[in-house]
């Protein structure tokens, strides 16, 4: 354990900061797996409002250090792939 008073300062830090950090990469797990599972059911209106607001905590994790940036244009772009795959597959 620590026995300095910065040290611990800093694992009081440490362990704040790992909860925000925990929090946040779960907020962007659910918004992901709710999106699929929406995606999965075939409601296109439900996927696509859905898919705006995964998007937005998707944006946020970059913002905050949780995901990096092309990692998130990436699942965004894979995501909404298969949202318009979904939306061509109903309208034909």
């Amino acid at each position: 354990m620590a026995n300095h008073v910065s040290a611990l300062k800093r694992a009081r830090q440490t362990a704040t900061r790992t909860e925000v950090n925990r929090a946040n990469r779960s907020r962007v797990r659910t918004s992901l797996r709710v999106l699929r599972e929406s995606l999965a059911s075939g409601d296109v209106k439900a996927a696509q409002a859905q898919y705006r607001s995964t998007v937005s905590v998707l944006d946020k994790s970059v913002q905050k250090g949780v995901l990096h940036s092309n990692t998130v244009s990436r699942y965004k772009s894979r995501l909404n792939a298969r949202l318009k795959a979904l939306a061509l597959a109903k309208a034909s």
